[in-house]
């Protein structure tokens, strides 16, 4: 009788210890999902403020290279459902003459780039269905840059915008040579 006590004993405790296990992983697991939504809120925050930092006034930082950009906006969205071209730009500058899209980015890695530059092939597309022949030229910012793909960036034929200081610095591609799209 006392062994049958026992195993009984030890079948209530280990039933308890399996809840007390599922319980402290449903726990966990709301935490994590709770830290998942704050980190990603302050990653969202933290992008506003970065594009914040470049996007204003923007248009007149690029006349020293001489351009004239007359209409400026943030945030452009491409939906062209016939022709299947979706794209995002962050900052996106226009006049009659040129365009250019600005991806705007806290601290930019190669593949950022990568993507730009799939989007401005998508953009020259969208450009080309709707018969508009201006020139296409491409930008990326970036508050912390590293320089390695900084000088990506500048071999793919983008200009650079980055944080110096209190100022926001445009490095233009090697031989104020940007490519045009």
């Amino acid at each position: 009788m006392e062994n049958r006590e026992q195993m009984q004993e030890t079948d209530r405790r280990m039933q308890e210890t399996d809840r007390m296990i599922k319980q402290t992983h449903l726990e966990l697991e709301k935490s994590q999902n709770e830290t998942r939504k704050i980190v990603g809120d302050l990653g969202r925050k933290f992008g506003l403020v970065v594009e914040h930092m470049f996007i204003p006034n923007l248009h007149k930082k690029f006349k020293k290279f001489g351009y004239a950009f007359e209409k400026s906006g943030p945030n452009v969205l491409i939906e062209d459902d016939t022709n299947r071209i979706y794209a995002q730009i962050d900052a996106f500058l226009e006049n009659g003459d040129c365009a250019m899209a600005v991806e705007v980015k806290a601290q930019p890695n190669n593949s950022d780039i990568e993507e730009h530059l799939e989007r401005m092939e998508k953009l020259r597309r969208w450009f080309d269905k709707r018969g508009d022949k201006r020139k296409l030229y491409g930008a990326v910012a970036g508050a912390i840059f590293p320089v390695n793909v900084r000088e990506y960036t500048l071999k793919q034929g983008f200009y650079v915008i980055e944080q110096a200081g209190d100022m926001v610095d445009i490095i233009s591609p090697p031989g104020f040579n940007p490519r045009i799209w």
